[in-house]
């Protein structure tokens, strides 16, 4: 017995999905097969023989049959063709016309017949392991479970050398079935007879995952490892039913297994990925590094070793690993071409990141690297260059028009072409005037020419389409406090806005902004502080200098808002406030 697996064990499921494509044209078949047909598209249960008739006389008609079947069904009509077939299995018995007519009854899709044919083709053939197959295919792929548990067990049984790899390949043949319970139950009986293997444990936790039974999955695969304290799968399955409620026991788990069995490198990969996700970076540097002495050449290796190496600022040594990984073996080099531009764009060698990101397919990186290679084009002072490239972009990638638009806008804005930018968005919005994004960019660009009415026409509009928008509501909340006007619905809006987004560093920025603007300055203090600590903003250290300065901490004031200069030297409302409050 192969391995079961939806290819080799459910094989009545690929074939009742296939259809054959030839014009339909009318065929006549035996009067016996179409009187079948005309009476019901499922046959019924086929009976057992019962007479002691001698059909070997019977072979030209079989013959005659088996042809007119074969020529309906290449003319389309699949559905006679399986009742002819049916037809002569049942009146000859023959194991090998009885294959042919499941086959053809499940192109015709005809579920009821394949399981009936099946179980005649076990009756004839009690011993064949196709027959089987087919039977329990159908069962599983009409999630008849009832009774197929003595089937499974048994085909597991007659090849004890793939009972282990069938096992833990059980669960796929159910991917398909919604009744996660049923599986449960069926896949637990099935196993039962083995638990004496890992393998069986291992197959039952699967399901119980699957059927939303935590504690039992948790449970198997405890115990799949104390029979097999070395199986790297069954440890990983630990770890990854750990991690969601609790990364640390996941981690401990795998810390544990990976001390007690270093050469386990799946598992001390996922250890390494699961420190990332909790930021214990040099910890997980630790593992990369040890699996690279190995892997040198293993992508799943080498490209978190850079990503790590870029968190930890070791430039070189992320640049040394992205170039490597370009040449080797894989399906999308996206992201370390996108990487390797940003290396370049920060080290101040803009053809280079140019060329990087020019480099970058479809997928997650193509937009930013769209957007980067933007701005790079217009801080050399190419605008209408820069503005070129975002259009081509958008033109060949219609599902990313409007962020790309949004992009232009923001360069003729940076470029102090504020109303060319909102002109751009105007233009969009006409075509999508329900287009969230477009609707809160064109509201921004509206309020800082001066177009409040346009402004809060929009921002409500956004609001009306999305309620739980934390940032419409923040937006129009900021305009209104700092025009120091209708502070009271301002403050609202702004509370509104940290319910929904009760750590966003800008919307703590504007709660801190409006209790300034109500006179609350140890309230704004607060917010402001708390704001900077969030996002080291040049505007919000404006604000807070400014809170500081009336709260007659002056070198306080001074110091913060300096500091941000430093970071943003051009910040127009930054070096507002520090001219305003130079002694």
């Amino acid at each position: 017995m192969k391995p079961i697996t939806p290819r080799a064990l459910c094989a009545a499921i690929a074939l009742a999905c296939s259809v054959p494509s030839f014009a339909a044209e009318e065929v006549v078949i035996s009067q016996q097969a179409a009187s079948s047909s005309r009476q019901s598209r499922k046959a019924p249960p086929l009976p057992p023989r019962t007479d002691d008739k001698d059909y070997s006389g019977l072979s030209g008609q079989v013959i005659y049959q088996a042809l007119l079947a074969e020529v309906a069904l290449q003319r389309g009509k699949s559905e006679f063709a399986s009742e002819a077939y049916a037809d002569l299995a049942r009146r000859t018995r023959d194991p090998a016309i009885i294959a042919r007519a499941v086959e053809v009854a499940g192109q015709a899709r005809r579920v009821e017949l394949v399981l009936a044919l099946a179980r005649l083709w076990i009756e004839v053939e009690p011993e064949s392991q196709r027959a089987q197959q087919v039977l329990v295919g159908v069962q599983i792929m009409s999630n008849q479970f009832d009774g197929l548990a003595p089937q499974l067990i048994s085909m597991l049984r007659s090849d004890p050398a793939a009972l282990p790899a069938n096992l833990v390949a059980l669960n796929r043949m159910f991917a398909r079935s919604p009744d996660r319970q049923a599986v449960l139950a069926l896949v637990s009986q099935v196993c039962a007879p083995f638990f004496g293997l890992a393998e069986a444990h291992y197959a039952v936790s699967i399901a119980a995952s699957s059927a939303g039974q935590e504690a039992r999955a948790l449970a198997e695969a405890r115990q799949a490892l104390e029979l097999r304290p070395d199986w790297e799968a069954a440890a990983l399955l630990e770890a990854q039913l750990l991690a969601p409620k609790s990364p640390a026991a996941a981690i401990s788990a795998l810390q544990g297994f990976v001390a007690r069995h270093p050469k386990s490198p799946d598992a001390e990969l996922h250890l390494a990925r699961l420190l990332v996700g909790e930021k214990r970076y040099s910890e997980a540097r630790r593992h990369f590094d040890h699996l690279l002495l190995s892997y040198p050449d293993k992508p799943d290796v080498v490209f978190p070793v850079a990503l790590l190496a870029l968190q930890e600022n070791d430039v070189a040594l992320a640049e040394k690993q992205l170039k490597h990984l370009l040449t080797l073996e894989l399906p999308n080099k996206s992201a370390p071409y996108y990487y390797l531009g940003q290396i370049a764009e920060d080290g101040k060698r803009p053809a280079e990141a140019l060329a990087y990101y020019g480099q970058v397919g479809p997928g997650d990186q193509y937009l930013p690297a769209q957007l980067r290679s933007a701005a790079i084009v217009a801080r050399s002072g190419k605008l209408d260059e820069a503005r070129s490239l975002l259009q081509q972009a958008a033109a060949s990638r219609p599902e990313l028009r409007v962020q790309l638009v949004i992009a232009e806008a923001a360069l003729l804005r940076d470029a102090k072409q504020t109303e060319a930018a909102l002109a751009i968005l105007e233009r969009e919005l006409r075509q999508q005037p329900q287009q969230p994004e477009l609707l809160y960019e064109s509201a921004l660009l509206s309020e800082r020419l001066g177009n409040l009415e346009t402004a809060e026409s929009r921002l409500r509009k956004l609001i009306e389409l999305q309620p739980d928008n934390a940032q419409a509501y923040n937006a129009l909340g900021y305009t209104y406090a700092d025009r120091n006007m209708r502070l009271a619905e301002a403050r609202q809006l702004i509370e509104r806005a940290l319910q929904l987004a009760p750590n966003d560093g800008y919307i703590l920025d504007s709660m801190g902004w409006v209790l300034y603007r109500q006179g609350d300055l140890d309230g704004a203090l607060e917010y402001l502080q708390r704001a900077l600590a969030q996002r080291h903003d040049a505007e919000i250290a404006a604000h807070l200098g400014e809170v500081l300065w009336s709260l007659g901490r002056k070198h306080e004031a001074q110091r913060i808002m300096l500091e941000a200069q430093k970071k943003d030297p051009s910040h127009e409302a930054l070096n507002e406030a520090i001219r305003k409050f130079s002694p």
